[in-house]
This record gives structure tokens, sequence and C-alpha cells, in this order.
């Protein structure tokens, strides 16, 4: 004996009428791949900004990004634009062709280092691979490393570098480091983060 799941006294459904006109087709939604780079600035009260960018910059090369990684202060294995870096086969390593790091404005590095005229074409020659390559659009990241301080040091122009990345190209990813940041560089940031010591 089977027992009714019917409840008599509960009105019973009836099917809905048969629709006379056919149903509009929605078309799909998709998910359009359209490369947009970000602004990143990464900055902090101390040097130090560089070590998790850098990893960053490592680690996209490694699954076929293309990379220019740019340090304009730090010196001292009179590289220069000639006697760049590769990594991973796609990561190019750039640092200026100073005897020492440039932490102080041209002309501060004592007798050993480099005088102003040489610190400065040192620094502008970085900018002039960076900015060519910024430009062309043959990269998919580029990581200036030290650029706000660069700028506050004297050694870069702010109008020039900010020109220059108003017209990179729409799928590049930039990456801008360093303890001093101009605020016009921070207005154009799609992304801002901010280092603080623990404590």
């Amino acid at each position: 004996m089977t027992a009714s799941l019917i409840d008599p006294g509960h009105p019973r459904r009836t099917a809905a009428p048969a629709r006379t006109e056919p149903l509009a087709l929605v078309p799909p939604l998709r998910l359009v791949s359209q490369p947009e780079g970000l602004l990143q600035i990464h900055t902090a009260p101390f040097r130090g900004s560089f070590a998790a960018v850098f990893s960053q910059a490592l680690r996209s090369a490694g699954l076929g990004s293309r990379v220019l990684v740019s340090q304009f202060l730090k010196g001292g294995v009179e590289q220069g634009p000639a006697g760049s870096l590769r990594l991973c086969g796609r990561l190019e390593w750039l640092r200026p062709g100073t005897p020492h790091c440039l932490d102080g404005p041209p002309g501060s590095q004592g007798e050993e280092g480099a005088t102003a005229e040489e610190a400065l074409e040192a620094v502008a020659e970085v900018w002039e691979v960076s900015r060519e390559r910024l430009l062309k659009g043959d990269l998919d990241l580029l990581v200036l490393d030290e650029l706000g301080l660069a700028i506050a040091l004297g050694y870069l122009p702010a109008p020039s570098v900010i020109e220059a990345l108003e017209q990179r190209p729409a799928h590049l990813d930039v990456i801008l480091t360093g303890p001093s940041m101009p605020a016009s560089l921070m207005a154009m940031a799609d992304q801002v983060t901010q280092l603080r010591r623990g404590g």
C-alpha cells in the first residue's frame, strides 16, 4: 500500500499556458581579453622595495613575458646599456655604467666615484634605453627602479619621464619603485603599494 503525497486540501497546480511568441535569444556574455597594462608604484620611506618587484619580474620572465628591469642609481659594476644582463632568456637587467652606486646628487660621489657629468650621462643612457623600449611596445613588463629618487636627486627631468609614461602602450605593465615618488607620478598610478617597517 502506498501513501499519497498529494494533500487533498491543497489546490492543484495547473500547467502554465503555452507561450505563443518565441523567446528572444540573448547573446551569451563573454570575457573579452583586451590587454590593459597597469602603472604600479612600490614605495617606502626606506630603500628596499626592489626585492619583491624583482622577484615578480623574474617570475614573469620565467612564464614567457618580455621584461626590462632598469635600475637608475645602482652602479658599482660599470655595466651600462652595452653590458646589460639577460636572465631566463626574456629578462634584461640594466644598470648605469658607474664605479659606485649613486646615493646623492650628481658630483657627490667623492674622488673615486663618477664625476657629475659621468653620473648624469650614465643615468641618461639607462633612461634613454628604457624610454625607447617603453615607447616601442616590445615589452610586457617594465620595472623602473628608484625612478622617483633619480628625479628628486636631479638625474632625470620629471616632465620627460611623465611624457613618456603617458605615451606607454595600453598592454604594458610598468612598475616604479623607490623611497621618493613625485606627486605627479603618484597621481598617474593605477595601484600604489606602500611598504612599512614593522614595529
